[in-house]
Formats: structure tokens, sequence, C-alpha cells
């Protein structure tokens, strides 16, 4: 039976991790004050960032969707790994050698899940393609013909699958038979285990964090079956949510705020090589919902961001440049489409005519909208009534899709041009068909942010503790679980009375959470360490000042306790009592008073 990694090398791990790191490799992070980090929620649809990270504590949190935790917690949800692969991958990150209790650590820790066996088979299956690569002179040749010389191959890791070989040498390696063939580098057929990719060029794909989940293969004999064949899906490999290249691109497209989409691993390989660093290619697939979902994460939504889709010139780029149009309303960023006047892709124009011709396309690219509107209007007979009549039907629903009204007349205007007939015309039938967007599908609006405008004194109370335990850690031999009025924040409050003495520290954080009675009180707890507060974050009088507030807000409700007592007959008519309440309204009203010396404002 397989063991359980022990407790404190988790907490070795968790303490040694840096969340913001590991975050940034799926979402593109910017400062969102108080010492957090935000950005597009990895884990929903949304506009607005509402995506916490808090390097300080370790956690994550989204405001839109309610989702927390830590690294460990974030690659679980991320990459679909069990709880013993996350702690180990991100063990071996940091350098934490994880010990085993009730078992024995392995090559690859014990009782390792399918998805962390499926992404060893395919590390090593690449690093046996790059090594076959050297003596396959007919694979070298082709390369070279296509204008990628030895010196960049290893850059994007491409190698080169023989006939056969693969399968016994993944088995001396130790793989067993059900991890090989379920990472698809292998088949099963007539009771043997074959070669998947034989006689092929294979270029590796990873997915976002750096794991290689599939592989591409270009066949090098015409007879060898289709043209290019990609690992089947797995466990690691969904084809319509990875994109090739997107893991050395990242961070060019982060802070490029650009991605330019071709259609190709050697287009890839192509601009890559001319200089256009953002570029990235589907994997055997049409450009979808996934993908999009993807690239917005690194674009930040950002309304001045590129995403420039290159398509060959004949009518099936147009088709894919049609279908890529579907989508772009789920993007803020500008789309554009970028073909060669002689229809070459990337990879050709780069081979006939240079570096310099790729980068010229890339940045002499068309509004993918404008290829729309175009498209929507060939073949039709502009000279005739019926042809202009049946061109502005087509593209009416177009421009009133337009994810920015602003740009509709404008547009209306060029494409009564195009069309040759009065501009109001083509706005009267867009007002007609408002709202639309081609398919008969209604513009998305923007979806506006989750986040509320402000905390409620209680929650801001809570949220200093839970965030500057130390500053106010004197403070709270006052403050009792019910100074919370409101019932969830005073079980969060009686958690971090439970964790013991307060500390600045993860480990501290994770106490409370241990001790917190139930999902929602730890949600809570997290939401409230996420969000920034509202002042700097070294400003100890803020925090102070909080908690004074808090303990005004509590004495308040005591005055008015006492008042009560004040006007009861039982009370009017015992002198003594009334002197006895009368010392105790005074004696808060001073409490009060004092505490009114650390507000802090509002």
């Amino acid at each position: 039976m397989s063991g359980r990694i022990a407790a404190a090398d988790i907490a070795a791990v968790r303490d040694r991790v840096r969340i913001d790191e590991v975050v940034a490799e799926h979402v593109t992070l910017r400062p969102a004050g108080g010492g957090s980090l935000k950005g597009l929620c990895p884990f929903h649809d949304e506009r607005s960032p509402s995506f916490h990270v808090t390097p300080s504590k370790g956690l994550y949190y989204c405001f839109g969707c309610g989702v927390g935790g830590d690294a460990i917690d974030f690659l679980m949800a991320m990459d679909h790994l069990s709880f013993t692969e996350a702690v180990e991958k991100l063990a071996g990150r940091v350098g934490v050698q994880l010990r085993y209790e009730g078992g024995s650590a392995g090559q690859s820790g014990p009782d390792p899940g399918q998805r962390a066996q499926v992404v060893a088979v395919n590390k090593a299956a690449a690093a046996y393609f790059t090594e076959q690569l050297q003596t396959a002179d007919h694979a070298r040749a082709f390369l070279e013909s296509r204008g990628f010389p030895a010196d960049v191959w290893p850059q994007f890791g491409v190698g080169y699958a023989p006939r056969h070989g693969l399968v016994a040498h993944l088995r001396s390696a130790g793989f067993s038979e059900k991890a090989i063939i379920g990472s698809g580098v292998a088949g099963r057929g007539d009771d043997r285990t074959y070669d998947r990719f034989r006689d092929r060029i294979t270029w590796p794909i990873r997915d976002v964090s750096g794991d290689v989940v599939g592989f591409g293969a270009r066949r090098l004999a015409e007879d060898a079956g289709p043209k290019y064949l990609n690992t089947p899906e797995t466990v690691a490999y969904r084809k319509s949510q990875v994109l090739y290249g997107l893991y050395e691109a990242r961070r060019a497209i982060a802070k490029q705020h650009e991605v330019v989409v071709v259609e190709g691993y050697t287009d890839v390989m192509a601009c890559q090589l001319a200089g256009v660093s953002t570029a990235v290619a589907t994997c055997g697939t049409a450009f979808g919902e996934g993908h999009v979902k993807v690239l917005r994460r690194l674009l930040m939504d950002d309304a001045a961001a590129s995403v420039i889709f290159t398509f060959d010139g004949d009518a099936a780029g147009q088709k894919a440049a049609l279908r890529a149009y579907e989508e772009d309303q789920q993007f803020a960023a500008r789309t554009y489409v970028a073909v060669a006047a002689d229809g070459l892709d990337p990879c050709d124009l780069r081979l006939r005519d240079g570096d310099e011709a790729v980068r010229s396309l890339v940045a002499t690219r068309t509004p993918l909208f404008e290829f729309v509107l175009r498209a929507a209007v060939a073949g039709l007979d502009l000279r005739t009534a019926e042809g202009r009549t049946a061109a502005i039907r087509a593209v009416a629903p177009v421009i009133g899709g337009l994810k920015d009204p602003t740009l509709r007349p404008e547009y209306a205007r060029q494409v009564a041009g195009w069309i040759g007939t009065d501009g109001d015309q083509v706005l009267r039938e867009i007002r007609r068909t408002a709202g639309s967007a081609p398919g008969g599908r209604t513009a998305p609006g923007r979806v506006p942010g989750g986040q509320p405008r402000g905390l409620d004194l209680e929650r801001a109370a809570l949220q200093v503790i839970l965030q500057r335990p130390t500053a106010v850690g004197a403070w709270l031999e006052s403050v009792e679980p019910d100074s919370f009025a409101e019932p969830l924040l005073a079980r969060v409050y009686s958690a971090v009375l439970a964790a013991g003495p307060p500390d600045d520290g993860p480990a501290w954080f994770g106490a409370v959470l241990d001790a917190c009675a139930d999902d929602d009180d730890r949600r809570m707890a997290r939401a409230l360490v996420a969000r920034p507060l509202p002042t700097d974050s070294d400003d100890d009088a803020y925090a102070v000042g909080v908690l004074a507030r808090l303990l005004d807000q509590s004495a308040e409700r005591r005055v008015g306790d006492l008042r009560a007592v004040l006007g009861e007959a039982a009370t009017t008519a015992d002198p003594e009592r009334q002197a006895q309440v009368l010392g105790d309204l005074m004696a808060v009203e001073e409490y009060r008073r004092s505490l009114r010396n650390y507000w802090a404002g509002e």
C-alpha cells in the first residue's frame, strides 16, 4: 500500500513555494495594492479581474466564483492533479525531498496519479525523439529544407520518431504498459503494443506550466498516413485547450499584449525565429472557445491588446478566419487577420522571402471584423439593386454585433462606400437587427465584476486581524466573538482565537483554516486574506484604528442595552440599581472616548 507524504514535508513545500510564480504561469498578474496581485480568474469567465493572489500568505482567492486556496490547491484545480501529484510537482520545483509514511518513494513517488504518469512517459519520449533525430539523416534534411538548421532544433524540442523502438525504450525505463498506452505515444492492436508515431518529425506540446502533455508529428513518407498526427485525447492532453508554443511565448504575450495564432508547428518555428515571439498554434483542431479562455487569461482582457490570426489564402484559410470570428466577441482585445498576398503561410513566406517578410505580414494585418465584412459581400453583384440589398442585409447583423457600439456608425459608412449605397440605409438595417451578432447570436455585454464596492466594519476588522495579526495582536484580548454580529464572521474569529498566538507567517493562517468549522468559514477567511487592504500595507495605524472602531461599535451596543435598563420601571424604582447602571454607562462612554484616539478614517 502506498504511503502518505509526511505532514512536515507538505508544510515545507507550502512554506518554500512562491504562489505568485505558480499562478503567473497561468494568469497574468498585476499589483492590486496592499501586497496583493490580481488577474482574470482561470476557473470562470470574467471581464474584470477578481482573482487575487496574496504572496505573503501563500493564498489565492476569486471574489467572482469563490474559489481559493494555496499553491497545492491551485495546481490540483488547474492541472487536474491529485493532492499527492500536486505536492510532488511543487516539491521538485522548490527542492524539498519528500518522505512517505507507511510506504517508500519511488522514482515518480508512491502510486503516482494517472496524469503524472502520462507526463513522465511523454518527457521520456521527448528525450528519446530528440536523441533519434541526431542520426535520422532524412529527417534532418527535411528540417533544413524548411529553413530550420540544426542549431535551432533544441529551442523547439524537435525530434524524430523511428518506425519502432519507442515502446521498447519506455519499457526498459520502467514504465508500465498501461502508462505507455495511456500517454498516447503508443497504441494497442493485434495483441501487441505499437509506436503511434512512425517515421515522423515530432514536436513536444507543452501545457502552460511546461509539462509535455502530447506530441504533434509530421510524416516524412508520402504514403505513411495523414500528413499530421497528434496525440489522442488523454487525461493530460485536451487539444481544445492547448496551444503549441504557448509555454515558450507566454511571457512575451503578457508583456507585449499580443498573440499571433498560426496554423502549424513549422509556422510557430518560423515566426519565433523571425522575431515574432508571440506566435502559437492550435494542435490539429480549429481555434475555439477553450483556446480563447487560455489567451484571455494571459492578455488580461486588455482592450488595447491584439490577437492576430494568420491563415492560408485559399478557401480553407478564409473559412478558418470566419470560424475564428465566431469567437471574437469573447475577446476584449482587438482581433486581426494576416494573410500574405500570394497566400503563403509564415513558414513558406520565411523560406522564400526571409524573416523581414514574416514580421511585415504580422505588422500589416487587417482587422478581422473588416475581413468578415468583405467576405460577407464577396460574390454578390453590387451592380444590381438586388445585390446591394442583399449586401446590406448581410453586413447589418455583423456591424450590429460589434463589441464597441461607437464603431458602428463608422463601419456603416465604410461598408456603404464598398456597396455603393447610402450610409443611412445601412444604419437603418443595423437598427432593425440591433443587438444581433453573426449566426443570430446576441452580442454579449460586459460582465460586471462581482466585487462589492466596500467592506462593512466587521469584515474590515476581521480582514486586518487575518492580514496584520501581529499589528493588532494586543487588541485581540478585548475582541470577543460576539463583537461580530454576522454569525459567519463570528465563527471565523473563533477560529482565529483557536489558532494560538497571532503570527504573520503562513503557518498561523493554516492553523486558522484548520480551526474553521466548515468550508464556508474557510472560504470567508481566504476571501478576507486575498482582498487588498484599502491603505498601504505598512500602515499599522489603519489596522489598529479599524479594531478600535469595531470595539466602539460593540460598546455602542452595550450603551443601548444599558439605556434600555435605565428606562425599565424596576431600575427607576431602585436608586441603588439605577446608580450602578448609570456608573456602567459612564464607564462605557469613557471607554468609547478613549477608542476614538485610534479611529481610522472610514
